[in-house]
């Protein structure tokens, strides 16, 4: 975060991101299926979504543990 004040990194950071990342890849498939839309097309958005958001999140946590071990 800007400004200084970083939430703490949680327990399992990785894991955590993964989970989170699951459930609203997960909630647009089931967007998709209650409205009647493409699930193929659905399905291939939601495991995209999940890939690159996870990948962002564990890079991004692995940049904050090797600065905070720097210190």
């Amino acid at each position: 975060m800007r400004g200084g004040s970083e939430l703490p990194i949680p327990k399992r950071p990785y894991r955590d991101s993964a989970i989170f990342y699951a459930v609203l890849s997960a909630i647009v498939v089931g967007v998709a299926a209650i409205t009647g839309g493409d699930l193929v097309k659905a399905g291939l958005v939601a495991v995209g979504f999940f890939v690159v958001a996870t990948a962002w999140s564990w890079w991004r946590f692995r940049q904050r543990l090797q600065r905070e071990s720097v210190r």
